[in-house]
């Protein structure tokens, strides 16, 4: 079962934010918000949850975006620019003042856009499975995914208004999963986010969040130009198994990152899209040791 809560934000004509901490906060300890991918929730990262380490080395504090999971706006539109800004003033609403930000897919360039927008905030980013490009040509000439291809059917489809027993189509989750993990979806891991999904996406207003969501993958704004802005730490972890962005993509990508402190990628063999629950194994001890280093 989730312990997650939420907390109330200006935001966007003032929001309550879905996130959940791995346990009672520890002011003498680091803190690592993590943020997840399209659709997912903070039940994404059960993994990190799980493990002791981990939660021996820094509080771990879940959030989830706009559009996502237990998250709310008064306003109908947002984008990745207002799920930063939203993070940030969770971080104000619970009196922490630095973190690190680790990010899957989507999260990732939340995250990078976190370092952009509060620098002295935001002390290190983890990105994972992602990409800093719009859904360009270039990245699908790098052996990325058509985004916008994979997500004009669903836009479409979620056009007009639904009834109250609406809940997310069970083969837009299985599209996900199959992005996310690859083919071999476990059953217990599919039976685990239908469940997760058709909780989240309910009704006229899940079915308006999911679509604004989609929206946001397929239309979003690259940070190519922007990324000298970032000046902490990266650590990009890239799975060569991930079929949405590419390690080819990546290599060039982490480049960009020219005022870092240090801009390093790490490539996982056979490592999915979601690559902080495909590979716990790889990640966590990797975060541990950028943690460690950089506190």
């Amino acid at each position: 079962m989730s312990n997650a809560e939420t907390i109330t934000v200006p935001h966007l004509g003032t929001s309550t934010i879905g996130h959940q901490l791995g346990k009672a906060y520890d002011a003498s300890l680091p803190t690592l918000v993590m943020v997840n991918s399209f659709t997912t929730s903070v039940e994404l990262f059960r993994p990190q949850f799980a493990d002791e380490r981990l939660i021996a080395t820094a509080n771990l504090l879940a959030i989830e975006p706009y559009g996502h999971g237990r998250t709310r706006a008064s306003y109908e539109q947002f984008t990745y620019w207002d799920s930063a800004i939203a993070n940030l003033q969770v971080l104000d609403a619970l009196g922490i003042r630095e973190a690190f930000v680790l990010g899957t897919s989507q999260g990732g360039w939340i995250a990078a856009r976190m370092a952009l927008l509060s620098p002295h905030t935001v002390k290190g980013i983890i990105p994972l499975g992602t990409s800093m490009d719009a859904e360009t040509q270039r990245s699908r000439d790098l052996g990325c995914w058509d985004g916008v291809g994979f997500c004009a059917p669903a836009i479409a489809a979620l056009a007009g208004s639904v009834g109250d027993d609406w809940v997310i189509p069970t083969e837009l989750v299985d599209a996900v999963l199959v992005e996310g993990f690859g083919e071999n979806v476990r059953p217990e891991e599919r039976t685990f986010w239908h469940t997760t999904h058709q909780q989240n996406y309910v009704g006229d207003a899940g079915r308006a969040r999911l679509r604004t969501s989609t929206i946001n993958l397929s239309d979003r704004d690259g940070l190519h130009s922007r990324l000298d802005g970032v000046r902490c730490p990266v650590l990009w972890m890239h799975g060569t198994a991930d079929r949405v962005y590419s390690a080819a993509n990546a290599r060039e990508e982490i480049e960009l990152f020219v005022n870092s402190a240090n801009a390093e990628l790490r490539v996982v063999e056979d490592g999915q899209h979601f690559l902080s629950a495909s590979h716990p194994e790889d990640v966590n001890p990797a975060v541990i040791e950028f943690i460690s280093r950089w506190t």
